[in-house]
């Protein structure tokens, strides 16, 4: 029965067969059909076959009972599915196909597809012996290891083909996840660029309207409600704080935040910033402490970045800081930096949410920790590693609460 392969298979056999090379076709006076000459075996009472393009001339699995010799045209030997074929090697003129299970007395490996109109001779069982035991130049157990070695060959280019397409669709899913990642990054940072823009106008209207009222009012006025305009200027400040993370979070993850360094006295730095949260310190009757020692050198940072660290991580520590509590502030200069811890006897954070913490919009689980889209501390991190520091978390001092740290490299000297 002749079995046709699909215009569809034949194309996907031929694209794998496209970068073989063939070697020059031989003809009847050539070396492989004049030792068949001498071998007993007679070509010309060979039984001929015709296989038209496509057509399958050896099936893999089946029994081998007879081999072919091309007499002219291309054939293709192919393992697993026509849909998705392996080729293994082509085969033209002067070439035996199919001698593999003849040789080993095994099922064949491959099967063997025409790729053009194939004329060949077709060799039994018994003309192939007759072959061998007429010549004596053939030894039939060297040409069994010979086999044996090819078949051994094609399994591995099999499994390697196999590997290689594995991978090739591996690599194809992450590439389509990554597409997907990017555009969902595209989209957050659009996101985040609408909502502070949406956030910023209002919010400047509304600084701009406790301004105007501080300025008309009356003393009287502003004096009996000092407490309610400080209120809404420090959650009007916090408010724009968040506004700036937002946006500067974006920009540094992107790489598009340029520092304006300048040498700064970062001792005058953190006693200001403790100054500026001293009211609210105040309201929820915590004590605050800044050990700074006697010559602390200076740095080089952008100013307005590392105050916002300074600020963001103070906000933090009273955030978790129990009424009556304790928080203090310290600089360690070392080799080549400054370490500056801001410590607090409040809930502390478990180590396992440690490395976490510093990731936008994370929360904790602790007691406290579940407010809050974690962006100050996001902006913190960036912001440090972005002046070549780091930053992260350790047990307060006594064990008690949490203690974070930053580094920040000193100016070197020439």
């Amino acid at each position: 029965m002749i079995t046709m392969l699909t215009a569809e298979q034949i194309d996907a056999i031929l694209t794998s067969c496209a970068a073989t090379t063939y070697g020059a076709p031989q003809t009847l006076d050539s070396g492989t059909f004049q030792a068949l000459a001498t071998s007993g075996l007679n070509l010309s009472k060979a039984t001929p076959v015709i296989c038209a393009p496509g057509q399958i001339i050896c099936r893999e699995g089946e029994s081998g009972e007879a081999m072919y010799l091309i007499r002219s045209g291309h054939a293709a030997i192919v393992k697993g599915s026509f849909d998705a074929p392996i080729v293994l090697a082509c085969r033209g003129a002067g070439e035996f196909i199919g001698e593999m299970a003849l040789l080993e007395n095994l099922p064949r490996s491959a099967s063997v597809v025409a790729l053009d109109e194939v004329y060949l001779y077709h060799v039994t069982r018994e003309d192939f012996q007759r072959m061998l035991s007429h010549s004596t130049k053939l030894d039939i157990g060297m040409l069994r290891k010979l086999s044996s070695r090819l078949r051994e060959a094609d399994d591995l280019i099999t499994t390697t083909t196999h590997a290689r397409r594995s991978l090739s669709s591996q690599v194809n899913v992450l590439e389509a996840e990554n597409q997907q990642l990017m555009e969902l990054q595209r989209l957050r940072e659009q996101t985040t660029d609408l909502v502070v823009h949406d956030l910023r106008n209002p919010l400047h209207s509304i600084m701009g309207a406790i301004g105007m009222l501080q300025m008309i009012l009356p003393p009287n006025l502003l004096q009996e409600n000092r407490d309610l305009f400080k209120l809404v200027n420090d959650n009007s400040e916090r408010m724009q704080r968040l506004v700036d993370s937002l946006l500067d979070i974006s920009r540094m993850e992107s790489g598009e935040t340029e520092l304006t360094l300048e040498p700064v006295n970062l001792a005058q730095l953190i006693q200001a910033a403790v100054s500026r949260v001293s009211s609210t310190l105040q309201t929820r009757s915590i004590a605050s402490s800044v050990f700074m020692p006697a010559h602390l050198p200076p740095v080089e940072v952008d100013l307005d970045m590392i105050d916002r660290v300074i600020i963001n991580l103070l906000d933090n520590a009273i955030k978790f800081t129990p009424s009556g509590g304790q928080i203090s502030v310290s600089a360690d200069p070392r080799a080549d930096h400054v370490a500056v811890s801001i410590n607090d006897n409040g809930c502390g954070i478990p180590p396992e949410e440690r490395p976490h913490i510093f990731e936008r919009f994370s929360r904790g689980s602790s007691e406290g920790l579940r407010r809050g889209f974690g962006l100050g501390l996001t902006f913190c991190k960036l912001a440090v590693e972005a002046h070549g520091g780091q930053i992260w978390v350790e047990d307060g001092d006594g064990g008690v609460g949490c203690k974070c740290i930053f580094t920040l490299p000193l100016i070197r000297v020439a």
